[in-house]
């Protein structure tokens, strides 16, 4: 608990240096144009497709007629909407990750090394590509899952528990691996990871839940679509700023559980130049007059 917390507020703190403010604008750029250019080609198609789905079900008429009928005109004209905002949220989610994990986490966790732990060997452990790849491959497993899960979302306490447990999932395996692939060689991360296992995934779920956050800037009805410009490009930013202060929180945790370990190891290799330790046979011991 005490690594969680002091890891927690030293993430809070770095999140308003100069150069993480700074490192939050590029994928902002990149995010911002590709969410601008999609809703801009497919956002009034998505709408209308979302409609016409939420016509075509017959289990959800009976509820359409009985909202009708207590006073809501055209409650699906408000639902489609939001329903297209749900339904790309994991999406921004997912690309903002794959992003920060690339851009963002490794100038993030050498931001923390350098300032904290100057000393720590890098022993290069995993490359960038092979982060990349495993990013890749993990995303997939993720998408996958939450694939997989969307039926069980109809059942209300489930749906409040699957996305962000996938999500903190995600995170925490990617974020810890990036953390530790320049300083950690492979026994290492194995180690730090296995002995850390249960605190980075609360890590991941609570970073998960806090990714979840910036959905209410979205979930604005007629004004998201008139605010479309504003609105997109303050999401993303705050998406952004979120998935940083937790690839510094992984950081922070990760190379400390790191520092931690070679420490422990080193207290407890036998001091250099002392003689190993010799078992006397008691019979020679005898043979020599030994006390």
């Amino acid at each position: 608990m005490r690594l969680i917390l002091d890891s927690f507020w030293r993430a809070v703190a770095y999140c308003l240096h100069p150069r993480v403010i700074v490192l939050s604008i590029a994928p902002l750029v990149l995010m911002a144009a590709l969410a601008a250019g999609l809703g801009y080609f497919y956002w009034d198609p998505a709408v209308a497709w979302m409609r016409e789905a939420l016509d075509a079900w017959p289990i959800l008429t009976t509820l359409w007629g009985w909202i009708e009928r207590a006073g809501a005109s055209d409650v699906k004209a408000v639902l489609a909407p939001l329903a297209v905002v749900f339904a790309a949220t994991p999406v921004i989610v997912v690309l903002s990750l794959l992003i920060v994990s690339g851009l963002m986490a490794p100038p993030l966790t050498r931001l923390v090394s350098q300032r904290r732990f100057p000393a720590l060997q890098e022993k290069k452990g995993a490359s960038f590509i092979v982060s990349v790849f495993r990013s890749l491959g993990m995303t997939v497993l993720a998408l996958l899952a939450l694939i997989v899960s969307v039926p069980l979302w109809l059942v209300p306490p489930l749906v409040l528990v699957l996305p962000p447990v996938i999500w903190g999932w995600l995170t925490y395996q990617v974020m810890s691996f990036d953390a530790l692939a320049e300083h950690a060689d492979a026994e290492e991360r194995r180690t730090v990871l296995r002995a850390n296992r249960w605190p980075l995934f609360g890590i991941g779920i609570l970073c998960g839940l806090l990714g979840a956050a910036p959905s209410v800037v979205w979930a604005s009805g007629l004004l998201f679509a008139a605010a479309f410009f504003v609105l997109v490009p303050l999401a993303i930013w705050i998406y952004t700023l979120v998935f940083a202060f937790s690839a510094l929180w992984f950081a922070h945790y990760c190379l400390d559980a790191l520092a931690q370990l070679r420490a422990a190891r080193a207290a407890a290799a036998p001091p250099s130049g002392a003689l190993p330790a010799v078992e006397i046979d008691p019979a020679a011991s005898a043979q020599w007059g030994a006390p």
